[in-house]
Protein backbone atom coordinates (compact mmCIF):
# COMPACT_ATOMS: atom_id res chain seq x y z
CA UNK A 1 0.00 0.00 0.00
CA UNK A 2 1.29 3.37 -1.14
CA UNK A 3 2.00 5.62 2.12
CA UNK A 4 2.96 9.66 1.62
CA UNK A 5 3.45 11.21 4.84
CA UNK A 6 4.27 15.05 5.17
CA UNK A 7 5.63 16.81 8.29
CA UNK A 8 6.96 20.23 9.25
CA UNK A 9 4.81 22.69 8.72
CA UNK A 10 4.52 24.94 11.82
CA UNK A 11 3.50 29.12 12.46
CA UNK A 12 6.74 30.93 10.39
CA UNK A 13 7.11 34.72 10.34
CA UNK A 14 7.26 36.53 6.83
CA UNK A 15 10.25 36.38 5.45
CA UNK A 16 11.50 33.26 7.12
CA UNK A 17 12.23 29.82 6.46
CA UNK A 18 10.71 26.43 6.97
CA UNK A 19 11.21 22.84 5.73
CA UNK A 20 9.03 19.97 4.20
CA UNK A 21 9.22 16.14 4.59
CA UNK A 22 7.16 13.62 2.53
CA UNK A 23 8.09 10.12 3.33
CA UNK A 24 6.85 7.60 0.96
CA UNK A 25 6.81 4.07 0.22
CA UNK A 26 9.69 2.43 -0.14
CA UNK A 27 9.06 0.76 -3.26
CA UNK A 28 7.37 3.33 -5.20
CA UNK A 29 9.75 6.12 -4.35
CA UNK A 30 12.75 6.00 -6.86
CA UNK A 31 10.84 5.63 -9.76
CA UNK A 32 8.17 8.17 -9.52
CA UNK A 33 7.48 12.41 -9.82
CA UNK A 34 6.90 13.29 -6.59
CA UNK A 35 5.06 16.50 -6.51
CA UNK A 36 4.04 19.53 -3.77
CA UNK A 37 0.61 21.29 -3.74
CA UNK A 38 -0.88 23.42 -1.41
CA UNK A 39 -4.60 24.72 -0.74
CA UNK A 40 -5.19 27.75 0.64
CA UNK A 41 -8.39 28.41 2.67
CA UNK A 42 -11.22 28.93 0.33
CA UNK A 43 -8.80 27.89 -2.71
CA UNK A 44 -8.66 25.48 -4.83
CA UNK A 45 -5.37 23.25 -4.67
CA UNK A 46 -2.53 24.18 -6.77
CA UNK A 47 1.15 22.84 -7.67
CA UNK A 48 3.58 24.06 -6.09
CA UNK A 49 6.81 21.86 -7.47
CA UNK A 50 7.37 18.99 -8.95
CA UNK A 51 10.64 16.47 -8.84
CA UNK A 52 11.42 13.39 -11.88
CA UNK A 53 13.17 10.56 -10.60
CA UNK A 54 16.11 11.79 -12.69
CA UNK A 55 16.57 15.11 -11.23
CA UNK A 56 14.44 17.23 -13.57
CA UNK A 57 12.17 20.02 -11.80
CA UNK A 58 9.61 22.75 -12.14
CA UNK A 59 8.11 25.01 -10.00
CA UNK A 60 4.95 27.20 -9.84
CA UNK A 61 5.82 31.02 -10.77
CA UNK A 62 4.05 31.74 -7.58
CA UNK A 63 7.28 30.12 -5.17
CA UNK A 64 10.13 30.17 -8.18
CA UNK A 65 13.61 31.92 -6.67
CA UNK A 66 12.11 31.49 -2.84
CA UNK A 67 11.19 27.35 -2.69
CA UNK A 68 13.17 24.71 -3.74
CA UNK A 69 12.26 21.02 -3.86
CA UNK A 70 14.66 18.11 -3.97
CA UNK A 71 14.81 13.90 -3.15
CA UNK A 72 16.54 11.57 -1.44
CA UNK A 73 16.24 8.47 -2.71
CA UNK A 74 17.58 6.48 -0.24
CA UNK A 75 15.82 7.75 2.30
CA UNK A 76 12.39 7.66 0.12
CA UNK A 77 11.52 11.27 1.07
CA UNK A 78 11.14 14.64 -1.11
CA UNK A 79 11.67 18.14 0.65
CA UNK A 80 10.26 21.77 0.38
CA UNK A 81 12.55 24.30 1.31
CA UNK A 82 10.47 27.38 1.71
CA UNK A 83 12.57 30.47 1.92
CA UNK A 84 11.35 34.23 2.08
CA UNK A 85 7.74 33.12 2.98
CA UNK A 86 5.01 35.49 2.53
CA UNK A 87 1.53 35.76 4.36
CA UNK A 88 0.19 34.09 0.97
CA UNK A 89 2.26 31.04 1.23
CA UNK A 90 -0.39 29.97 3.90
CA UNK A 91 -1.62 26.64 3.01
CA UNK A 92 -2.32 23.02 3.97
CA UNK A 93 1.08 21.41 1.60
CA UNK A 94 0.22 18.04 0.50
CA UNK A 95 2.82 15.97 -1.51
CA UNK A 96 1.29 13.53 -4.17
CA UNK A 97 2.41 10.88 -6.43
CA UNK A 98 0.08 8.92 -9.56
CA UNK A 99 1.31 5.50 -10.04
CA UNK A 100 -0.09 3.21 -12.35
CA UNK A 101 -2.68 6.34 -13.22
CA UNK A 102 -3.83 6.03 -9.19
CA UNK A 103 -3.57 9.46 -7.91
CA UNK A 104 -2.04 9.03 -3.94
CA UNK A 105 -1.66 11.71 -1.11
CA UNK A 106 -0.61 12.40 1.67
CA UNK A 107 -2.83 14.22 4.19
CA UNK A 108 -1.25 16.92 4.48
CA UNK A 109 1.15 19.45 6.52
CA UNK A 110 -0.25 23.37 7.32
CA UNK A 111 1.74 26.03 7.31
CA UNK A 112 0.68 29.54 8.25
CA UNK A 113 2.63 32.72 7.58
CA UNK A 114 2.44 35.60 9.76
CA UNK A 115 3.00 39.60 8.93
Amino acid sequence: QVQLVESGGGLVQAGGSLRLSCAASGSIFSSNVMRWYRQAPGKQRELVAGITSDGLINYADSVKGRFTISRDNAKNTVYLQMNSVKPEDTAVYYCKVVIYGIIYWGKGTLVTVTS
